[in-house]
C-alpha cells in the first residue's frame, strides 16, 4: 500500500458522525480526501470545511459536502499532510501555496491529524525551504527584509513564470534558513516584519497526533498532545 494513502486512511478512521472536519491540502490530504470520500458514500454524515479551492473540488467530486468555515465557531478534526516533520511535532507546511488557510483552520480544530510518508520526518526542521506569505503590496521590500533575516530568499513563481498568486490573492516567498532549531521563535521573528501575513512553520502545540505511513503499508502514530 502507498505509505500516503496508508497514514491517511488510519486518521480517516478517527473521524465519526456529525464531525464538522478539516480538509488539507496537498497529495497526501488527497489522499484523505478520497479515503473519507468512500466513507461519505457508505453513510457517514459530516460537514467539512477546505483550506484550498483545489482541495474544496475534490471533496466536493467524491460527494463529501463542503461549507463555508464562517459557519463554525470550532472543528472538530483537521487531517492535513506537511513538508517536513521534526521529532517533536514541529511543521513546515505551505509547499502547495495554501499554509495561510491551513493555518486558521488547523488552530480552529480541536484535534490537527498531521498525515505524513516517512520521508517527511527529520531530526531538525530546515531541509525544506520556508514558505512565508507576503502581500503584493512593496512585496519587493519584505522579501529584502525576510533575506535580511540571514535566510536565501526566492519569490515562488508560476508555471508560467510570475508570481505565484495563493488563493488570497498574496504572494509566497520561500526562504531557505537552514536548520531551525527554534521554530517558534523564527516564527515570531518572520511575522513581526510588515507585510508579512503567515509563515508554514506550524507549532507542535497545535498538533494532535502524526500519523507515519510505511512503504510496506505499517502506520505509526506519534501522539503529540493527546
Amino acid at each position: 500500500m502507498d505509505a500516503k494513502k496508508a497514514a491517511a486512511e488510519k486518521a480517516v478512521a478517527k473521524i465519526q458522525e456529525g464531525m464538522i472536519v478539516g480538509l488539507g491540502s496537498g497529495s497526501t490530504a488527497s489522499q484523505a480526501i478520497r479515503a473519507l470520500g468512500a466513507r461519505v458514500r457508505e453513510g457517514l454524515k459530516i460537514k467539512a470545511v477546505a483550506t484550498s479551492l483545489k482541495s474544496e473540488y475534490l471533496a466536493l467530486e467524491y460527494g463529501i459536502p463542503v461549507f463555508d468555515p464562517g459557519e463554525f465557531t470550532s472543528l472538530d478534526i483537521d487531517i492535513d499532510g506537511a513538508d517536513e516533520v521534526d521529532e517533536k511535532g514541529n511543521l513546515v507546511k505551505g509547499g502547495g501555496g495554501s499554509l495561510l488557510r491551513e493555518k486558521v483552520i488547523a488552530f480552529a480544530s480541536k484535534r490537527f491529524f498531521v498525515v505524513v510518508d516517512d520521508s517527511k520526518l527529520v531530526q531538525t526542521l530546515g531541509r525544506f525551504a520556508l514558505p512565508v506569505e507576503v502581500i503584493p503590496f512593496a512585496a519587493q521590500l519584505t522579501f529584502h527584509q525576510l533575506a535580511a533575516l540571514g535566510c536565501d530568499a526566492a519569490f515562488r513563481k508560476s508555471e508560467e513564470g510570475q508570481n505565484f498568486v495563493t488563493d488570497n490573492g498574496n504572494y509566497i516567498i520561500d526562504c531557505k534558513f537552514g536548520p531551525i532549531s527554534d521554530p517558534a521563535w523564527l516564527d515570531v521573528k518572520i511575522k513581526m516584519i510588515p507585510g508579512v501575513i503567515e509563515t508554514g512553520l506550524f507549532s507542535n502545540k497545535v498538533v494532535t497526533a502524526v500519523f507515519v505511513g510505511y512503504p510496506d503499508g505499517r502506520v505509526r502514530e506519534i501522539s503529540i498532545n493527546p
